[in-house]
C-alpha cells in the first residue's frame, strides 16, 4: 500500500470508529465493530508500528 492508502485506511477506521458510537442498534455495533477489527488487522499488517488512537 501506498503512504496515501495507509491514510485513507486510517480516515476509515476513524470514520467506523464514529459510526459505532452513534447507532442504538446492537447487531449494528457488533457488525461495525467487527469490520473495525479486520480493517486495524490489515493496517497492522501494513504498518506494524501503528497501534491506533491514544496507544
Amino acid at each position: 500500500m501506498t503512504e496515501r492508502q495507509l491514510r485513507e485506511q486510517e480516515f476509515q477506521i476513524a470514520r467506523y470508529r464514529h459510526l459505532e458510537r452513534e447507532v442504538t442498534d446492537p447487531l449494528a455495533a457488533c457488525l461495525i465493530h467487527s469490520i473495525i477489527e479486520e480493517l486495524e488487522a490489515e493496517l497492522r499488517k501494513q504498518r506494524p508500528d501503528w497501534h491506533g488512537p491514544g496507544h
